[in-house]
């Protein structure tokens, strides 16, 4: 963002038996994508985990054979007018061009859930973001009017900031630090994430205390907990910020188009009690 996130078993990928005959190179790796499998296993199935919750059957925002869940808007053109297709389904991904400003926004509201998804960078950044750090975002609890951008809290997809919260247009949240910022009319505050370093707004910077996002070209998985107003925001199954008191505590989720072309997929809800 600018500087002032059916039930059926979910699989990161497949871990084959060749997998373990690998050297010992490989082996912290192969354990990494282990970890990676059995969490994701298991919050599939419902049980929860010590940091995420027991949830209901998954509700499949995109699984990569439609977009049905979503709308579309952009800045110049609104909402459901995408005639140079910024937002399209390929090969079983959502690719988001990045050329204008926008999002995919869901049809439904939510208030207490478990949401993952998983992104990847492309090449391509766009002015007026050219040759910045790769932005999108999961805007959540969105209320209010459809514009760039809505009354919503953010989790921040952004090169050396993924994780961050921004706070939009009147949205609040009070930090793990006990201090609660507010986001200004048409404007937005902001909460770093845990031990976030120095940032530069170039295309490709990584944090220097310490990078959480894989390189460049590689998944990364995002998870966000919402629940009574709770917040709680993970990368690559690492906690790196949370939050209590958000106001509002419901409302529609987005994903942003913001200047940098990327990727997302496997998008599930879970519902919280």
């Amino acid at each position: 963002m600018r500087e002032v996130s059916d039930g059926s078993t979910h699989v990161r990928r497949p871990i084959r038996v060749s997998d373990w005959s690998k050297t010992m190179h490989g082996t912290c790796r192969v354990i990494i994508d282990a970890a990676f499998f059995m969490a994701s296993f298991v919050a599939a199935a419902g049980q929860g985990t010590e940091d995420i919750p027991q949830h209901g059957a998954a509700i499949v925002l995109f699984d990569g054979s439609s977009l049905d869940a979503f709308d579309s808007f952009l800045k110049t053109k609104g909402l459901n007018s995408d005639p140079e297709h910024v937002f399209r389904l390929e090969n079983g991904l959502i690719h988001i061009s990045g050329a204008e400003f926008g999002y995919l926004i869901t049809k439904r509201e939510f208030a207490n859930y478990y949401l993952r998804a998983e992104f990847k960078w492309g090449e391509a950044t766009h002015p007026p973001r050219e040759g910045m750090a790769r932005d999108s975002g999961i805007l959540y609890y969105i209320q209010g009017e459809q514009k760039v951008w809505p009354t919503s809290i953010e989790f921040q997809i952004c090169e050396g900031q993924t994780g961050d919260f921004y706070m939009t247009d009147g949205a609040a949240l009070t930090g793990a630090d006990g201090k609660r910022e507010t986001g200004p009319p048409g404007s937005a505050a902001r909460i770093r994430r845990f031990g976030e370093g120095p940032w530069q707004n170039v295309t490709g910077y990584r944090d220097p205390n310490g990078e959480i996002e894989r390189p460049h070209g590689e998944w990364n998985l995002v998870e966000l907990v919402a629940q009574g107003g709770h917040v709680k925001q993970y990368l690559n199954g690492k906690l790196v910020n949370e939050g209590s008191d958000a106001y509002p505590s419901s409302g529609k989720i987005l994903i942003q188009s913001e200047g940098a072309e990327v990727f997302f997929r496997d998008i599930r809800l879970f519902p919280l009690e």
